[in-house]
């Protein structure tokens, strides 16, 4: 029996051993499936966390990486303002300074067209074909045939030569054309012929000189000159030389070298050269009438004599005179300043005009002479003239009074200081005329002046 039952009892133990198993492993399913869907249901809320976590990064991190590139970019543009404002900045600088200094140029050129007095030039005058045409009709050639004295082996020779030069149309009057030249152009003339831009050739007369300033005003008479030629011919205009200035544009015409009139440009190179009565340049005073002239680098050559020197507006601003150029060197030609000398050509041109007479009608004074040298007048204090050497008995002078030792200083007021310009003055006067003579008088107290009145008499080989 107790076998039958343990039998049971471990069947029924099995059995309910099976039957707790299989609750158990029921349970345990159930309880597996439960904690299953339970994990399940933990993940999926584990990855919508992580996905929300993720977000949030994503948001942080975007947020923090935008507003990161928004403050760069920020950053870059405050930069690039910055600097462009600095760029404006410099460029209104910049455009400011030169504004500044535009006005700073403009001042200074505005500065010096009020010093000058002129219009500035800034590049070199090239084209002066306008000033040409429009001056050159007031240019003529004056043509000079005079005796020339030779001396060889102590004896004189006289021959007829021929010199030439130009002049300037000054002005005119009622009867006559007044041209302006040098003195040493016109210098003992025997005939004098004029020829005007249309190639017309006329004879001319002295009307006054001044030798020392190396002037001369001749004339032509207006009926000796044809109707086509006056409308062909032109007045030159006389400008001022007080405005010039050192590197100013300026033009020469005249008759170089007697082929006819040319024109030469350049500037005028320096002011107030003092050159000597003999043409030398000075630098120290001497015991000679000191000028002061225009120096120009342009062309003067010989035939220029007497020719204008223009400005840029066609002014006569200067009278040209080759005979003070140096000759050795090049680019130094000089021209009388046209203000120095304006109240001088003034003076000749109203002076009344004197005709040459004929040589064989001329009259004479009736005495030889010689001049008084510079070293005479410095050693005994003589006036400059002609010292009378000999008086010929019965002549005009020795009615009037004059003796050896007297120095003729003037004829009618026209001073003379040499035996030549003694002959010239008296080459316009016929046999009769009566004329007054200056002259100086030795006595106790030195040298008197006196004004004696001379009857001229018939030519002969003394004076």
């Amino acid at each position: 029996m107790y076998e039958n039952n343990y039998p049971n009892h471990e069947n029924t133990y099995y059995y309910e051993n099976s039957s707790n198993y299989s609750s158990v492993n029921a349970g345990s399913e159930n309880n597996g499936k439960s904690g299953k869907k339970q994990k399940n249901n933990s993940g999926f809320g584990k990855k919508i966390m992580i996905g929300i976590c993720c977000g949030l990064s994503f948001g942080i991190f975007a947020g923090l990486g935008f507003q990161a590139v928004t403050t760069a970019t920020d950053l870059m543009k405050d930069k690039m303002e910055i600097s462009q404002e600095k760029e404006i900045e410099a460029e209104i600088e910049k455009d400011a300074k030169e504004v500044e200094n535009a006005e700073q140029t403009k001042e200074e050129l505005k500065s010096t067209e009020e010093i000058s007095g002129t219009q500035l030039v800034a590049t070199a005058v090239t084209d002066v074909s306008g000033v040409v045409k429009a001056v050159m009709p007031a240019v003529v050639s004056v043509n000079n045939k005079y005796v020339e004295k030779l001396s060889f082996w102590g004896q004189e020779f006289s021959q007829e030569a021929v010199g030439s030069g130009s002049g300037i149309i000054a002005g005119k009057n009622e009867t006559e054309l007044l041209v302006v030249t040098n003195y040493h152009v016109i210098d003992s003339a025997e005939e004098l012929t004029v020829q005007f831009a249309d190639g017309e050739l006329v004879q001319a007369q002295v009307k006054g000189f001044d030798e020392d300033k190396d002037l001369a005003v001749i004339v032509v008479p207006l009926s000796e000159i044809k109707s086509e030629t006056m409308d062909a011919i032109a007045i030159a205009k006389l400008g001022s030389s007080d405005d010039l200035t050192v590197g100013e544009p300026v033009i020469a015409i005249g008759n170089a070298l007697g082929y006819g009139q040319a024109v030469t440009t350049g500037v005028v190179s320096a002011l107030n050269r003092a050159i000597a009565s003999s043409g030398e340049v000075s630098f120290q005073a001497q015991d000679k009438e000191i000028n002061t002239f225009i120096q120009t680098d342009a062309a003067i050559n010989p035939g220029n004599s007497g020719g204008p020197l223009l400005n840029i507006h066609g002014e006569v601003i200067g009278i040209n005179s080759n005979k003070i150029a140096v000759s050795t060197v090049e680019g130094m030609g000089y021209a009388i300043p046209i203000s120095d000398v304006h109240e001088i050509i003034e003076d000749l041109m109203s002076k009344q005009t004197r005709l040459k007479v004929a040589e064989d009608k001329q009259g004479y004074l009736g005495i030889t002479g010689v001049n008084v040298v510079a070293e005479y007048v410095e050693l005994y204090d003589a006036p400059e003239g002609v010292y009378v050497s000999s008086v010929m008995e019965g002549s005009g002078a020795d009615e009037a009074g004059l003796v050896r030792g007297d120095v003729i200083t003037a004829i009618n007021g026209e001073e003379v200081s040499s035996m030549d310009e003694l002959k010239e003055e008296l080459s316009y006067y016929e046999a009769g005329t009566v004329i007054e003579v200056t002259i100086m008088q030795g006595s106790p107290t030195g040298y008197q002046a006196k004004i004696v009145e001379v009857k001229l008499g018939r030519q002969s080989s003394s004076r």
